[in-house]
């Protein structure tokens, strides 16, 4: 069966809660639970979470519902946006993508140690640079290349949106599959290293 790839839209958010409710995680993922809604998240927001998830039982189980619930009501509000990789009616694959205007941080990060200069949202104006922040593709379904779908997906719809740039965040650290997308895949896609830090690689790519 052929995949299907379809913007994220609030019609799509039970596909989009069943996608990380049981099949992003199913190998035991360390990245367990994450529902995608922190790279949008300020401080303020995160302390706030974390003080529901104490309210919801605390430890694991109530941080997922905690962040389970944020995150239907940033997709239901089009706060959350990306695309989703769908095997009949069953979503496979997911990556986060929105104006980079969107995100109080990219990259890969620690919820217990953010760094200090990503902990207020400094941002580009909006319409400039349309961002791809985080891949998830379903272990089952690893390996048919949904990840480069995604992206070629993105960069078509950013480019009729009338961005002049798209942009990556890979890891500098090469050990673990990051959950940003690994460098080559980027590579592949046309990006180029346009800057980098302690343990994120920019990469862009022009689009006009």
């Amino acid at each position: 069966m052929a995949f299907v790839i379809k913007a994220l839209t609030p019609d799509l958010t039970e596909a989009y809660l069943d996608f990380f409710d049981r099949r992003a995680f199913s190998d035991g993922s360390p990245y367990y639970p994450c529902y995608c809604n922190a790279f949008n998240l300020g401080m303020t927001e995160i302390s706030e979470l974390r003080k529901q998830a104490q309210l919801q039982g605390g430890g694991t189980e109530g941080w997922k519902q905690t962040l389970r619930e944020s995150a239907a009501a940033m997709v239901r509000s089009g706060r959350i946006k990306g695309y989703l990789a769908f095997e009949g009616d069953q979503a496979a694959a997911w990556c986060n993508a929105n104006d980079r205007a969107n995100y109080c941080r990219t990259g890969e990060f620690d919820l217990d140690d953010l760094p200090e200069e990503n902990a207020s949202c400094e941002l580009p104006p909006y319409g400039q640079i349309k961002s791809v922040v985080c891949f998830a593709v379903s272990p089952q379904y690893r390996g048919r290349g949904l990840a480069s779908m995604l992206l070629e997906r993105f960069l078509a719809d950013a480019k009729s949106e009338g961005y002049a740039f798209a942009e990556g965040y890979p890891s500098v650290n090469t050990e673990e599959p990051p959950f940003t997308g690994p460098k080559h895949l980027f590579e592949k896609a046309g990006f180029e290293e346009y800057a980098r830090n302690d343990h994120t690689i920019v990469m862009r790519k022009a689009l006009k």
